[in-house]
C-alpha cells in the first residue's frame, strides 16, 4: 500500500518532447522546459485549435509522477489552455487519464495533482511517458499554447521498480480475468475453471460466484433475493451507499422561553462531547448585542448564560466578530468587532481580547489590543479557528477598522479611504504569542514572508489530521472571489487547490463566489460542508443602510477532500414571498449574517438566525432554529431498489413463458416492494404490464422464424431450434442482472466492469 512523505515526491524530474502534432515551428517545443513568463516566444503554440492537438512527453526514466505545474505568460493570454487532459502510462500507446481540469487566465502559474495510486490497496502508478491534450482555449477558435511544463515525483528505483512489477503483475491478472469473464458469458466454464486453477487467479470474490450461481445457473430468485439481504447487513453494500448523494432534511427546532431574540452578525460553536451549543453578541437591527446563550441539544433547552458581559468583565457588545472553543479545555475566545463609521474614533479602535471559562462562569480579558502585542488590528468579518491539540488559535482576514477622514493620526491607525485588509496571524494560548504568518499583498511586508490576497466574509477550517487550514471564498473591495487553497501549519506552506474536474469551474459547479457562505468540515469523512447563498443589489456595508439584497437564493455544497470535487446536494431558487411563507416550517429562507455550527459526532448541522435582507423591511432579523441533516438512501432502501431489479427480471423470464402467471407475479411480489405513492415507480410499475404484450410478439416473431428456418433446412417439427434460442436468451438475460447487481458491491470484490470484447478495435 502507498505511503510516503511529502518530500519525497518533490523532486523536479526531467523530461524531453517526445512527440507532439500539428504546432508551429515558430514556437519550438523545447521551449516550455525553460519559465520565462516575460517572454512571449517562450512557449510552444499549435497552428490551430483543431483536435487532435497534443504533446508527449518521455520522463528520463519511469517515475511516480505526483504533479504537473504549468507556467504562464506575464498577462492574460487568449491562447492559454482553458480546458485540458493529461494522460500517462509506461508505452506511448497504452495510457490512462490522469488528469481533467483547465487553466486560469491569470499570470499564477498552477499545479495540479496527477493520479499516482491504483488499486484497492493503494499501489503507486509508474509512468514513463506523459500526454497533455488541450481541449479548449480561452480566446474562441484560437490556437492552443503551453508556456512551460514542471513535473514532481519520485525517481527512485528503490520504489519504482517493485511498483512496474506490481503494475505488469496486475495488467497480467486483469487480462486473466477478463478472460474468465468472456468465457463464463458464454458458458464455457471447463475454460474458466482451467484458467483459474492454472493461474490460481480468481474471477471474483467466492460470495459473488455463489449468487452469479444463484441467479445464472439456477434461477432461484428467492435466494438471490436473501443473499442481497445478507450482503447488506455485512456492509458489503457500504461502499455504494456512501457513494450516493446526500439528501438535505431540514428540521425546525422549536423551544420554549427563554430563547435567543432576533439577531444577524452573531457567533454560535458547538461542543459535541458536551451537546452544548453557544450562542454570544450579534445585531438586533437596531443595536448590538452582548448576551451568551447556551442550547442544550440533548433536552431542547435554551439557557441564559449572561444578558450583558461586558457588566461582568467580558466583551462589549458586538456583531461581525468571531468566537473559537477549545472543547479539551472549555473555553470560548472571542476576537474583532464591527463599528459603523460616525461612532469609530482614534480611542475605541482597540482589539480587545476574551477568554470565557465555562467550568468558572467567568470573562478574562487576555489583552487590551491585540495589535501592541504583535497581533491583528481591530477587525471585523474574519475568520479565526483553533487547532486544540497545540492550543493555537488561527486568525486570517478581516478587515481593519480605521477613524473616519479627516482623523489625525492616533497610536499607529491612520484614516484610509481605500479598505485594508489584515493578514494571516497564530496566537499559542500557552504562551499567549502572537505570530504574524502572512501579509495581505496590499500591505508592506518582509521579503521572507508570504503573502496572501486578503479577504471579508470567507471561510476558514482547520483539519487536524492533515494539519491545514482550508480557505476560500470572501470579498475584497467590490471583488467577490472563489479561490481556494491551504496552509499546512506546521510546514508553513501555502498551496492553491485546482479542482480535478475542470468543469467544476463552471459557476453551476462550485459555490458561487461571495461573503455569505457558511462552512463546516468533518475530518473523519474528509469533506468540507457549505450554506451558500447567492445574491444580487448590494446596498451598503453599515447597520443603517444595512447589507441588503433584493434575491437571495440557497444552495448547500460538499467538497471532497479525497476527490478533490464539489457537488451540489441542495438548491432553491425560490424567491416569492408566498413561496417562503409557505415554507416557514419546512426549510429556512435564503439569509445572510446567519451562523451555522457542526457536530460531527452525530453529523447534524444547526443554524441560526440572520438577515433575510428585505428591503422593505431593513431592520428585520431573524431568530428560527433549524436542525440539518445529510441522510444518504437507507440499507431498506437500497434493498428494495435491489429486489425490484431482480424481481422485473423474474418477471420478463415469466412474461415469456406464460402470461398469465407474470400477470399474477406483477400484481403481488412487484406491486408490494412499489411505493405507490412514488410518481415515477407508479409509472415504472404501469409500464411492466406492457412487457406482456412485447414478450408475446417476440415469441411469434420466433415462431414464425423458427417455422421459416426449419422449412430451409428441411427440418422435422420435432427439433429443438426454439428451445435452444430460449435457453440462450435467458442465459443471456440473467447474466445482465448479474451484472447490474455487480455494480452495487465494491470493484475489488467483483468481476472487471469491461468487457473483453469491447476492448478489441474494429
Amino acid at each position: 500500500m502507498a505511503s510516503y512523505e511529502g518530500d519525497d515526491f518533490q523532486k523536479t524530474l526531467e523530461y524531453r518532447i517526445y512527440k507532439y502534432s500539428s504546432f508551429s515551428s515558430t514556437y519550438v517545443p523545447e521551449n516550455i522546459l525553460v519559465d520565462k513568463p516575460s517572454d512571449q516566444a517562450s512557449r510552444w503554440s499549435s497552428d490551430n485549435d483543431n483536435h487532435p492537438q497534443f504533446l508527449i512527453l518521455k520522463l528520463q526514466s519511469p517515475s511516480i509522477v505526483k504533479t504537473i505545474t504549468f507556467g504562464k505568460y506575464e498577462r492574460t493570454h487568449v491562447c492559454n489552455i482553458k480546458k485540458f487532459k493529461v494522460y500517462g502510462g509506461l508505452e506511448p500507446e497504452n495510457m490512462m487519464e490522469l488528469l481533467e481540469s483547465g487553466l486560469k487566465n491569470d499570470s499564477v502559474p498552477e499545479t495540479f495533482d496527477l493520479k499516482h495510486v491504483k488499486g484497492s490497496e493503494g499501489h503507486y502508478f509508474p509512468i514513463r511517458y506523459i500526454k497533455i491534450l488541450p481541449l479548449q482555449s480561452w480566446g474562441p477558435s484560437f490556437n492552443f499554447s503551453i508556456w512551460y511544463i514542471r513535473l514532481c515525483g519520485m525517481d527512485n528505483p528503490r520504489i519504482v521498480k517493485p511498483s512496474i512489477e506490481w503494475i505488469n503483475l496486475y495488467r497480467h491478472r486483469e487480462v486473466v480475468r477478463l478472460c474468465m469473464k468472456h468465457f463464463r458469458r458464454f458458458e464455457q466454464l471447463e475454460v474458466v475453471e482451467t484458467l483459474q486453477r492454472v493461474t490460481g487467479v480468481p474471477l471474483e470474490d467466492p460470495r459473488l460466484s455463489g449468487l452469479y450461481d444463484l441467479l445464472v445457473t439456477k434461477g432461484d430468485y428467492y435466494q438471490a433475493e436473501r443473499f442481497i439481504t445478507n450482503a447488506i447487513t455485512m456492509g458489503l453494500l457500504n461502499d455504494y451507499i456512501k457513494a450516493q448523494s446526500y439528501r438535505a432534511v431540514w428540521t425546525k427546532l422549536s423551544s420554549e422561553s427563554p430563547k435567543p431574540g432576533m439577531r444577524g452578525g452573531h457567533q454560535m460553536v458547538l461542543d459535541p462531547t458536551a451537546e452544548i451549543l453557544y450562542l454570544f453578541g450579534g445585531w438586533d437591527g437596531n443595536q448590538d448585542l452582548a448576551d451568551l446563550w447556551a442550547y442544550n441539544i440533548r433536552t431542547h433547552k435554551w439557557t441564559l448564560i449572561c444578558p450583558d458581559t461586558e457588566v461582568v468583565g467580558g466583551p462589549s457588545a458586538r456583531s461581525c466578530h468571531k468566537v473559537c472553543l477549545d472543547p479539551e479545555r472549555r473555553q470560548l475566545f472571542t476576537l474583532g468587532r464591527y463599528l459603523d463609521t460616525e461612532y469609530r474614533s482614534p480611542d475605541n479602535l482597540k482589539s480587545d481580547f476574551y477568554v470565557y471559562d465555562i467550568e468558572s462562569n467567568k470573562w478574562t480579558q487576555i489583552s487590551e489590543d491585540t495589535e501592541a502585542v504583535g497581533g491583528p488590528q481591530l477587525i471585523f468579518d474574519q475568520q479565526m479557528c483553533m487547532d486544540v491539540e497545540k492550543r493555537t488559535i488561527y486568525v486570517f482576514g478581516g478587515r481593519v477598522l480605521v477613524p473616519p477622514a479627516g482623523s489625525e493620526d492616533h497610536g499607529g491607525i491612520v484614516s484610509s479611504t481605500e479598505p485594508i485588509f489584515s493578514g494571516l496571524y497564530s496566537y499559542h494560548v500557552p504562551t499567549g504569542t502572537w505570530t504574524r504568518l502572512a501579509c495581505d499583498i496590499a500591505r508592506p511586508s518582509p521579503p521572507t514572508m508570504p503573502t496572501i490576497r486578503s479577504r471579508v466574509g470567507h471561510s476558514m477550517l482547520f483539519h487536524p489530521g492533515s494539519r491545514k487550514l482550508y480557505i476560500f471564498a470572501g470579498q475584497r473591495n467590490k471583488e467577490y472571489l472563489n479561490d481556494f487553497f491551504t496552509y499546512e501549519v506546521d510546514a508553513q506552506l501555502l498551496e492553491h487547490i485546482n479542482l480535478s474536474d475542470f468543469g467544476s469551474r463552471e459557476s453551476s459547479l462550485i459555490p458561487a463566489a461571495g461573503f455569505t457562505q457558511r462552512a463546516t468540515i468533518d475530518p473523519e469523512l474528509e469533506e468540507i460542508y457549505v450554506l451558500s447563498e447567492t445574491h444580487i443589489s448590494i446596498q451598503g456595508l453599515s447597520k443603517d443602510k444595512d447589507k441588503r439584497y433584493d434575491n437571495v437564493q440557497n444552495s448547500f455544497w460538499i467538497y471532497s477532500i479525497k476527490s478533490n470535487k464539489w457537488t451540489c446536494i441542495y438548491r432553491n431558487e425560490n424567491v416569492g414571498e408566498k413561496y417562503w411563507s409557505k415554507m416557514q416550517d419546512y426549510e429556512p429562507c435564503p439569509r445572510f449574517a446567519h451562523q451555522l455550527v457542526y457536530d460531527h459526532v452525530k453529523k447534524v448541522h444547526y443554524l441560526f438566525g440572520g438577515n433575510p435582507g428585505r428591503s422593505c423591511l431593513p431592520k428585520l432579523r431573524l431568530d428560527d432554529f433549524w436542525q440539518l441533516r445529510l441522510c444518504r438512501p437507507p440499507h431498506e432502501q437500497i434493498l428494495r431498489k435491489c429486489q425490484l431489479i431482480i424481481r422485473k427480471h423474474k418477471f420478463e423470464e415469466l412474461a415469456s413463458k406464460n402470461s398469465v402467471e407474470a400477470l399474477e407475479y406483477l400484481q403481488t411480489k412487484i406491486s408490494e416492494i412499489i411505493d405507490h405513492n412514488d410518481v415515477e415507480q407508479t409509472k415504472e410499475f404501469q409500464s411492466l404490464t406492457s412487457v406482456l404484450f412485447r414478450e408475446q410478439d417476440r415469441m411469434m416473431e420466433n415462431l414464425s422464424y423458427n417455422d421459416d428456418f426449419r422449412a430451409s433446412l428441411n427440418c422435422f417439427p420435432g427439433d429443438n431450434t426454439q428451445q435452444s434460442l430460449t435457453a440462450r436468451d435467458i442465459h443471456i438475460r440473467r447474466t445482465e442482472l448479474y451484472d447490474k447487481l455487480t455494480e452495487f458491491f465494491p470493484e475489488s470484490l467483483t468481476q472487471p466492469r469491461v468487457n473483453l470484447i469491447d476492448l478489441l478495435p474494429l
